[in-house]
């Protein structure tokens, strides 16, 4: 679904109302008072019932006789709707919740990117490889500038899907951009990630030598680096960091194999 465009008040309505949700201000079942809305949010009721129906579209509110508009349950939303996605990351959530959020998209990503870079690696065309070349070139000139840098990550991811040439994937981008978007936000921000730039560069050489199954294990160990850089920021759920365990709890068990405690973020 293309994503809705935030303009003027239409649009800031929609964002108001889905952030109040997606916050639990307004609980899942909770029938919606129209005329305290409307105060609150200084709109026309014309202007709250065209915002509700683009709610209704994304699966969130639903309107019956008798009993009115209403939050319909979590389940019934469209969780991969690109702008469903971006308003759990931009507001309204909990630490443990987006956490949560962030790993469910890093098993989507596991799932999805390795395959699609076997395919880029089969069908990409001189175009895709210059899109790719160009993505991480700008990640190594904009290292130092994490705003650039996400936009350079992004653009590479983008330019995967497009090379594996198969529409349904092309679309994936707007799951995936939502969830990768916040989390280079996080860790490019950190002096302690690890350079990503050779990583995409390992994808961007299989590619280009036709080789699917390098390219699907150099994307294998991309996201792995990429779940690593996030566990390093994100420690246990009680907000503690990582280095912050006990003495006796960091170190591993002497008889406990290197697999054994080997990090699985980004999996």
């Amino acid at each position: 679904m293309t994503p809705y465009a935030r303009r003027g008040v239409h649009g800031q309505t929609v964002e108001a109302l889905a952030r109040r949700i997606l916050g639990g201000e307004i609980p899942e079942g909770a029938t919606l008072d129209l005329v305290a809305l409307q105060s609150e949010l200084d709109v026309s009721l014309t202007a709250l019932r065209e915002s509700l129906k683009v709610l209704a579209a994304k699966g969130m509110v639903d309107a019956r006789q008798k009993r009115g508009t209403f939050v319909r349950a979590r389940a019934d939303w469209n969780l991969l709707d690109a702008d469903v996605l971006r308003w759990q990351f931009e507001g309204g959530r909990t630490s443990g919740a987006e956490r949560s959020l962030l790993r469910n998209l890093a098993e989507v990503r596991a799932i999805i990117e390795p395959a699609a870079a076997r395919l880029a690696a089969e069908r990409r065309t001189e175009a895709d490889l210059l899109s790719l070349e160009t993505a991480v070139e700008a990640m190594g000139r904009h290292e130092a500038d994490p705003g650039h840098a996400v936009d350079a990550d992004l653009a590479f991811h983008r330019a995967l899907l497009t090379a594996t040439h198969n529409e349904l994937l092309e679309r994936m981008e707007m799951v995936i951009e939502s969830g990768l978007a916040h989390r280079d936000r996080i860790v490019h921000s950190s002096p302690h990630s690890e350079d990503p730039v050779p990583a995409h560069r390992a994808v961007l050489d299989a590619v280009r030598d036709r080789d699917p199954q390098a390219a699907e294990t150099a994307m294998r160990a991309l996201l792995d680096q990429a779940g690593r850089d996030l566990a390093r920021l994100d420690g246990p759920e009680d907000g503690t960091a990582p280095d912050e365990a006990a003495p006796d709890e960091a170190a591993p068990d002497e008889a406990t194999g290197p697999d054994d405690t080997k990090g699985g973020g980004g999996q």
